[in-house]
């Protein structure tokens, strides 16, 4: 068959199972097996698709016709012009996300001194090894729960040539409370879905790990734990940022304040939701 053929009829496939945008899933599925770009596959009226190529497309389109995300799939997703890898063990990293990143950057590259960062729930590792790669000079620490999760932020500082220092353990818990584990600037993209809506999330989000996402009752669990211990781990005028869902910026901002935060600001993703709060000791 020619690309084109194919395209079409495993992308009439997944459409029927319910797969959103098979179109192009079926272009990027087929992309990543040809290593040939999506736009030229779909006009190729003409070559033929060798049969191992083919056997290998149909394989990851029986897949994602269970709705495995396309992402786990493929073993990648771009974040700040990077590929990262990514598999079941981690959550895929979201557009918005790479804002909470940017912030983080900029406030480390505005450190007179080689500033020393933490990233909690670290997951893929996106954002300790942005902030690694963004401002060289930067001490950059993981930490997760995960061991899972520390294996692939391992694997991706490796590829991309990142230093970056791995802690398991439960938030805080990975890490010893001393002066010299006080950090500049804390960044978490914890767990922040309302654990009845978790139950409700579209098939593919329900696919990444449930620990990523389940934020407890309210979704709050982790940023009152996060608040609470951040001035134990914060040097004085050091930075605590956190991405947050969509209705819950406001409530975070309180519980850092009574945690004895000062607020600083509360920054909107791309569609104007409050998704980061900036609070500082």
């Amino acid at each position: 068959m020619t690309p084109r053929e194919l395209l079409r009829a495993l992308a009439a496939e997944m459409t029927a199972a319910g797969v959103p945008d098979a179109d192009v899933d079926a272009a990027l599925l087929l992309s990543h097996v040809t290593h040939q770009p999506p736009l030229n596959l779909r006009l190729d009226s003409w070559s033929q698709v060798s049969p191992a190529d083919e056997a290998a497309f149909r394989a990851l389109c029986e897949k994602r016709k269970t709705r495995t995300p396309l992402q786990y799939l493929t073993g990648v997703q771009s974040f700040l012009g990077r590929d990262f890898h990514v598999d079941e063990r981690v959550l895929i990293p979201r557009p918005e996300t790479e804002l909470l990143a940017e912030r983080a950057i900029q406030m480390l590259r505005e450190e007179k001194y080689p500033p020393k960062a933490l990233d909690l729930c670290c997951g893929s590792g996106c954002l300790a090894v942005s902030m690694a790669l963004g401002d060289p000079r930067a001490e950059v620490h993981a930490a997760d729960l995960s061991e899972g999760a520390l294996a692939v932020t391992a694997l991706n500082a490796e590829r991309l040539g990142a230093k970056v220092t791995l802690h398991q353990g439960d938030l805080f818990d990975a890490l010893p409370n001393t002066d010299a584990s006080r950090v500049n600037l804390i960044v978490s993209n914890p767990p922040y879905i309302p654990a009845a809506d978790c139950l409700s999330l579209q098939e593919e989000v329900r696919r990444e790990p449930m620990m990523a996402l389940d934020g407890g009752a309210d979704g709050l669990d982790f940023y009152r734990r996060i608040a609470l211990d951040a001035p134990w781990f914060l040097h004085f005028g050091g930075t605590l940022l956190m991405e947050v869902g969509f209705d819950q910026a406001e409530r975070v901002m309180a519980l850092c304040q009574e945690a004895g935060l000062t607020p600083v600001a509360i920054h909107e993703d791309y569609q104007h939701i409050p998704r980061i709060v900036e609070a500082r000791l």
